[in-house]
């Protein structure tokens, strides 16, 4: 899953359903949640998956107001659309995706 900085993240969220996952490398529950995305990522080819690191790009951070991580945000065509805090299973991950699909 590709890290992306705030010169990318307009574009790359601009089109689609896209999740961003908001991380830091020290976090242990970012790391939890890291495999279960990748096995979301593998059953549905049509969203796109990104990384936020919110050491390297604390501004991204703040623009959404993350204030613990990890944090997905789902965005469709551009537009922030949910988003969920937190380790969670693939089945909520799932849940949430669907009625984007």
């Amino acid at each position: 899953m590709e890290i992306i900085t705030n010169v990318q993240f307009d574009e790359v969220v601009s089109k689609g359903v896209v999740v961003i996952d908001f991380f830091a490398n020290w976090c242990g529950p970012c790391k939890m949640l890291a495999p279960v995305l990748e096995e979301v990522a593998q059953e549905l080819p049509t969203v796109t998956f990104a990384k936020v690191d919110v050491d390297q790009d604390p501004s991204l951070a703040g623009k959404y107001g993350i204030q613990s991580i990890p944090h997905l945000i789902l965005f469709k065509d551009g537009q922030a659309v949910d988003q969920i805090s937190g380790f969670v299973g693939k089945d909520v991950i799932l849940e949430k995706l669907n009625p984007l699909l």
